[in-house]
């Protein structure tokens, strides 16, 4: 006797596979009119959209693409970034999103680990594409995206400008069923040590990270919470987890949604007037940006919802945005996570608190999403007690979770030691089940929402030939969340400055090495560096030294 439905199945019964281009349905057949708008340049519908997301998949196809190929985008948050969210997966093809932050041999290096056949290239970014062109092993086609003065996108041994091969090819797409497993994204992170980590995506795992989300974000009552009405506008880079999955869940809900462009705070604040954006996320770097620039005294942000993450979020700019009338909380996960696993959450009661009641609550790291295990355990991956004071390492279990790392089944084996995805944050739960972190595990320096590998620095550091040794560690900065403090230990008879060292660290960035925004503000000179008893650096007690005398 076979207990499985599909025994008992109609013939003709359709299984419905958990495919990316399932999240269209609703929103074609109830918002088809809804506008999407792009910076001050473009707005067009859904319908709109729909069109052109089966002309950029003909395109594509007459390039060659097909089912598994891989298809890269190097551009800033616009509506052709989205259109490439659904067509090139909803193709069965692979949309790799290029983390143009990254370092020029960082950059060729998860290009050429990915393999794309196609790349989408903004024109800014030319300059950096051009420098790297020759090195790119995989990339057959570059497709231009231009939004300024036209270029001959022939002439610069390009395939085609993005409008005109859309213009160019027809607006229909028979987009296939197929096995709901299937890779749809890939992207590249950067942690302490080594090379970036391609963290990899199905279309069921975005289908249901998609689903739960919206379900966290629409389960307040009151604040936070995102729904029909409202108008979104990413601040959080596309290529960064799929601007943490919210571009899916807006179009699923079929709202208004703004896309911004270049990050640049007077813009984003403009927009935000212009369009009454009412629902956005970003880093508490851009946060404070926007409160800061001389332009938001005239922008009423009154309403305007928004979640942080990336870094913690503190107190002071909490204090201000609140001040503002905004309504900032707390969202938490990693690259590996698609990314959101938990979301701070008031109840009613909590909300008649006054700001000072109210902002350690939303400061938090909060509660699970639906269907998100989360456990605070001990070396031996047994469970602490919720009582809101034991820490122990967040580990979690989600249907959307990264199943490992691209090509890197050591790395991968290490993420899921014990059956549990690892990420190396210390927390605790009270018995609510509200998380918080409490400290990281990796040596990584996380400034404006970016990594910094502090090893690599002290690699580079050591290079002058004045430097013996050397350590790296995050220290608070009150715009940034944190910056790189570099303490370094001089050759006996040498001599060097901060002003040298930085020199000599810029030099690697200008070559590639490493991005410019790595290069530290802070260095400090000493005579020693403490050490654990089997010679190790010792950062904890590095950080406990140093981090207390900046704040002094």
């Amino acid at each position: 006797m076979s207990f499985t439905i599909a025994a008992h199945a109609a013939a003709q019964a359709y299984g419905y596979p958990l495919l990316i281009k399932q999240l269209l349905h609703t929103t074609l057949t109830q918002a088809s009119q809804q506008e999407i708008v792009y910076a001050d340049r473009f707005r067009y519908t859904y319908a709109d959209f729909y069109q052109r997301v089966q002309r950029l998949a003909q395109a594509l196809t007459t390039l060659g693409v097909g089912m598994g190929d891989t298809v890269a985008v190097m551009d800033w948050d616009s509506h052709r970034y989205l259109e490439s969210y659904f067509a090139v997966p909803m193709m069965g093809s692979v949309l790799f999103n290029v983390n143009v932050r990254l370092s020029e041999d960082q950059i060729i290096y998860t290009m050429n680990h990915a393999r794309p056949k196609v790349l989408l290239v903004n024109a800014e970014f030319l300059p950096v594409f051009n420098d790297i062109r020759a090195q790119l092993e995989s990339v057959e086609h570059v497709i231009l995206l231009n939004d300024g003065a036209p270029q001959d996108a022939a002439a610069l041994g390009m395939a085609g400008e993005y409008e005109a091969l859309l213009a160019a090819s027809p607006a229909q797409f028979d987009f296939p069923d197929f096995d709901e497993h299937t890779r749809a994204t890939t992207f590249y992170t950067t942690g302490t040590t080594g090379l970036p980590k391609g963290v990899f995506f199905s279309h069921r795992q975005l289908v249901l990270h998609t689903l739960s989300a919206a379900l966290g974000l629409a389960s307040n009552p009151e604040h936070g919470r995102l729904h029909r009405e409202d108008v979104y506008m990413p601040i959080t880079p596309m290529f960064h987890v799929h601007a943490w999955g919210v571009p899916y869940i807006a179009t699923l809900l079929g709202i208004k949604q703004v896309y911004p462009g270049r990050y640049l705070p007077e813009s984003l604040l403009n927009l935000i007037a212009q369009e009454k954006v009412t629902f956005s996320q970003c880093v508490p770097t851009i946060l404070h940006m926007l409160l800061t620039h001389p332009r938001a005294k005239d922008v009423d942000l009154t309403g305007l919802k928004m979640v942080i993450g990336g870094s913690a979020l503190t107190e002071g700019l909490a204090h201000t945005a609140l001040a503002r009338g905004m309504d900032v909380f707390v969202g938490y996960g990693m690259s590996e996570t698609c990314p959101i696993m938990s979301l701070s959450r008031l109840t009613r009661e909590q909300l008649t608190q006054d700001a000072a009641a109210q902002i350690p609550l939303r400061i938090k790291t909060g509660q699970a999403i639906p269907l998100v295990d989360l456990r605070i355990v001990d070396d031996n991956m047994a469970d602490l007690p919720h009582n809101g004071s034991r820490t122990g390492e967040v580990v979690a279990r989600a249907p959307w979770l990264t199943q490992g790392y691209l090509h890197n089944p050591a790395a991968s084996d290490e993420l899921w030691a014990g059956g549990y995805l690892h990420t190396n944050d210390i927390g605790m739960m009270d018995e609510h089940g509200v998380l918080q972190i409490t400290d990281r595990l990796k040596d990584v320096i996380k400034t404006g929402g970016e990594w910094i590998s502090s090893l690599e620095l002290e690699s580079l550091l050591t290079r002058h030939p004045a430097v013996s040794e050397c350590a790296v560690i995050a220290i608070p900065d009150a715009k940034w969340g944190e910056r790189p403090l570099a303490l370094v230990v001089l050759k006996p008879e040498q001599q060097a400055s901060a002003d040298e060292l930085r020199a000599h660290l810029r030099d690697f960035a200008e070559q590639g090495h490493i991005s410019r925004w790595a290069v530290p503000e802070h260095i400090r000179f000493v005579d020693a560096l403490a050490r654990t008893s089997v010679g190790k650096l010792n950062k904890r007690a590095l950080r406990e030294q140093f981090v207390q005398q900046s704040q002094g």
